[in-house]
């Protein structure tokens, strides 16, 4: 949630800030300002209407010593009005706190300065290419059809028993993706990432905490009964661990890892983009958080994006790193890199990691913050990526990697496999 100061100190920089997304934010800031003075004025009123209150009170219990029994009987009375008023200032107060807090859920974060203004994903920046394009056998197949061929996944059997994106991972495709998850996390905590198992259900305050809700309500499966999400990646219960909490800065860069299921409804989703496992309602992805000052997120984001390329590298898959355009980017995030690596059979790139900086958008959510040098709290930078999401890590793998005899496994992964080819 974008803070109300920074509205307030320059709203004409946030406004062109938010422009870069395609969005007017014009009539909603105005509204969101106008609400703060309404909040601001009725506290001040509020807070001289308690103080008269409370020195009447102690005024009233003078009077009553002094014999002046009349005068603390009139006093008593304005005390009561005083009463009155303050209930309905508190409740003028609740009601213009309550409309600036909804319009400002409302707000994306605002884009850091090297973000440019685009509409969609042809507008991102590509910021660098690793890697040669693999030559495959002339009789090349794409990955759903190499999971058959190879009895690794088994999506029928999943549509069976939940439905289309929910695949069946099957013998050594199981222990392919186990491998992965494995090497994933044992390379985080090697960078000094803390490992957890969170849960993988959320409350809805986790939701609001780290901007899922309201934003992606639609998109989060959502239990009524018991008015709990699935999440859709580890950030959400990861960073929420967090909440409400009051750091060291000495303890910066908190860093820490996950591995989870992830749960998106991904409405709207058809054609070849959704085929095997290009986009799924179910998957693996292992995932890292960090939170640190101001001062440092951005060099915390470049290490971060460099942790990542070499997980790709060392994999042998060629990618691109692309920097999102405003229209793009996600709700939450002040500068986002996408991953992509090259999906040879089928001919295009495939998403499998967004490595993103939020600054104070969910530590304000959050009320996440640290104790600074000058003894006052801050608001603290929280940042996260995928490290990786398998889904199409494992497409990828088995596209790029085909050969005549079977497919190749990266020498990286042997002793997580337990075998170094995949053959029929």
């Amino acid at each position: 949630m974008l803070e109300i100061h920074k509205i307030r100190e320059d709203k004409d920089r946030v406004i062109a800030a938010l422009d870069k997304r395609n969005i007017d934010a014009t009539e909603t800031i105005e509204a969101i300002l106008q609400a703060d003075e309404d909040r601001r004025h009725t506290q001040v009123e509020l807070d001289n209407t308690l103080a008269e209150s409370n020195r009447l009170a102690k005024e009233i219990g003078e009077l009553f010593k002094s014999g002046k029994r009349e005068e603390a009987e009139a006093a008593k009375a304005k005390t009561a009005d005083l009463k009155t008023k303050s209930k309905e200032l508190q409740e003028a107060l609740n009601t213009a706190s309550e409309k600036q807090t909804e319009l400002l859920l409302t707000l994306p974060n605002t884009p850091h300065e090297s973000v440019v203004k685009g509409a969609h994903a042809d507008d991102n920046v590509e910021v660098k290419r690793v890697g040669d394009f693999p030559t495959l056998p002339a009789d090349a197949k794409p990955h759903w059809e190499l999971t058959t061929e190879y009895d690794l996944i088994d999506f029928e059997l999943g549509v069976k028993v939940t439905g289309a994106g929910f695949p069946v991972y099957t013998n050594r495709g199981a222990r392919l993706q186990r491998a992965l998850i494995n090497y994933f996390l044992d390379k985080n905590t090697a960078a000094g990432y803390r490992e957890f198992i969170p849960p993988f259900f959320v409350n809805e305050e986790s939701g609001y905490g780290t901007g899922q809700l309201p934003d992606k309500e639609g998109q989060m499966y959502h239990m009524g009964e018991d008015n709990l999400y699935a999440i859709p990646t580890a950030e959400v219960p990861i960073t929420n661990m967090f909440r409400d909490q009051i750091v060291s800065a000495d303890d910066f860069p908190i860093k820490s890892t996950a591995y989870t299921p992830c749960f998106r409804r991904e409405a709207g989703s058809y054609g070849k983009d959704v085929r095997g496992l290009n986009r799924l309602h179910q998957f693996d992805k292992v995932e890292i958080v960090n939170i640190t000052s101001p001062e440092n997120s951005y060099a915390q984001l470049d290490e971060m994006v460099a942790h990542v390329a070499n997980l790709l590298e060392e994999l042998e898959l060629p990618y691109r790193i692309l920097r999102l355009c405003g229209g793009d980017m996600g709700f939450t995030s002040a500068l986002t890199y996408d991953f992509e690596v090259w999906s040879a059979a089928q001919e295009r790139w495939l998403e499998v990691s967004s490595v993103s900086n939020f600054e104070t958008f969910q530590a304000n959510r959050l009320k996440l913050r640290y104790q600074g040098e000058d003894k006052k709290k801050h608001l603290c930078h929280t940042l996260n990526g995928s490290a990786l999401a398998l889904p199409r890590i494992v497409a990828a793998l088995l596209e790029n990697h085909q050969e005549e005899d079977g497919i190749r496994i990266p020498k990286v992964l042997h002793t997580y496999t337990g075998f170094q080819k995949i053959t029929k």
